[in-house]
């Protein structure tokens, strides 16, 4: 059973920061892709970024220079520095790992519950 758990969402004046982390649990054997999306309400859901295994990273156009995506790899770790928040990064934020778990050779995608950033004008 494998869980990602989310954590530091919140309400923000435009202009300010968030950080957000997400950490996998259970019996995981490796983590090829973390990454987070988000979903506004009547809006379909949308990569935000991804980090791969090997670092390399891609952003979505609209957070390029604002939001930054990390990993600790020893602890499952993702997180996603958000800075100059704008009101239309509204959204549930929600982590999504790509992994391998022990004694499988097959790879499958997981998500966490989703935690909700909202930023005022």
């Amino acid at each position: 059973q494998v869980q990602l758990v989310e954590s530091g969402g919140g309400l923000v004046q435009a202009g300010g920061s968030l950080r957000l982390s997400c950490a996998a649990s259970g019996s995981i054997f490796s983590i090829n892709v973390m990454g987070w999306y988000r979903q506004a309400p009547g809006k379909q859901r949308e990569l935000v970024t991804v980090m791969h295994s090997d670092g390399r990273t891609s952003y979505l156009d609209s957070v390029k220079g604002r939001f930054t995506i990390s990993r600790d790899n020893a602890k499952n770790t993702v997180f996603l520095q958000m800075s100059s928040l704008k009101p239309e990064d509204t959204a549930v934020y929600y982590c999504n790992a790509v992994l391998q778990t022990m004694g499988s050779p097959y790879k499958f995608e997981y998500w966490g519950q989703g935690t909700q950033v909202t930023v005022s004008s």
